[in-house]
């Protein structure tokens, strides 16, 4: 399975890419999509609805993994931010991907084992999973961070779906139209 991880900002999206084979992960591409600042609002925006657009047109992946946003700066940054997170979803929406949202703490636990790990961990750890000669920019490794957990999730669900004869897992809620808002839970 191709797994797109997307990392949510205005100023900077990251994105990774990666394939899960069972409990094989292949790094494919990484990097970050930074409008410029001379834009206004609305042609950052499309700015990075088109780089989500061109990655996905790049890459083909069969699911799409996001970061849930959590601000509590100021109502301005949950706004901007916002706005930059649909346009992503708006693109994986468009191309009929399968989408999976996760807490950052998901996130951070799936792939360094601390849900608190710091940035500078989450890109070390990163680096060693995939194998990459050098670590990733802080945005572009929270992305593959996202990638990676989706597929930790996805092999975990169905190595514990009741058609294996597990006894079930929690999974994360999944739409091709809509989004659906994923609540940490315990395994």
């Amino acid at each position: 399975m191709r797994i797109l991880g997307i990392d949510p900002g205005s100023a900077i999206m990251g994105f990774g890419v990666i394939d899960s084979d069972g409990g094989r992960l292949a790094h494919v591409a990484h990097g970050t999509l930074r409008p410029p600042r001379r834009l206004t609002v609305a042609e950052r925006l499309n700015y990075l609805h088109e780089g989500v657009l061109a990655v996905i047109c790049d890459h083909q992946p069969d699911a799409a993994a996001v970061e849930q946003v959590f601000v509590s700066v100021s109502p301005r940054s949950a706004l901007v931010l916002g706005q930059a997170r649909g346009v992503a979803l708006a693109a994986v929406g468009s191309k009929a991907i399968t989408l999976s949202e996760y807490s950052a703490t998901q996130i951070k636990q799936s792939t360094t084992g601390n849900g608190r790990a710091a940035k500078s961990q989450v890109q070390n750890m990163i680096g060693r999973l995939l194998a990459l000669e050098k670590k990733p920019v802080a945005d572009a490794a929270d992305a593959l961070a996202a990638a990676i957990c989706h597929a930790h999730s996805a092999r975990l669900g169905h190595m514990l779906s009741p058609a294996d004869g597990g006894a079930g897992a929690a999974k994360p809620r999944t739409s091709h139209a809509r989004v659906s808002n994923m609540r940490a839970r315990r395994l």
